[in-house]
């Protein structure tokens, strides 16, 4: 089944979020391999795609999982969690209707 995982960022995230981001990217790139993502991103704390130093309130990953409780471990072992860029995350059954 596929599950939605939202991380809030804590305020000033950016220069953890960079420091973070390749070890984030490399488990996100192993999904990708395995056929099990979706989609994946960040959220801008401005309407642009290059926020600047405003940075980003979060991230979206929408990907496959064995169950919810898979979906919620990989998401607390994410290096956005455990390093502190994430405040709180979501992790939600999700169900794509579109594009088919």
């Amino acid at each position: 089944m596929l599950y939605a995982i939202i991380g809030h960022d804590v305020p000033n995230s950016l220069e953890q979020r960079l420091a973070v981001r390749p070890v984030h990217l490399e488990r996100l790139q192993a999904l990708q391999a395995q056929g099990r993502l979706v989609l994946a991103g960040p959220m801008p704390a401005l309407d642009s795609p290059d926020p600047g130093p405003a940075g980003f309130l979060g991230s979206l990953i929408v990907a496959e999982f064995d169950s919810l409780s898979e979906a919620r471990d990989w998401a607390e072992a994410d290096p956005y969690t455990v390093n502190g860029v994430f405040a709180t995350v979501e992790v939600l059954p999700f169900k794509q209707v579109l594009p088919a």
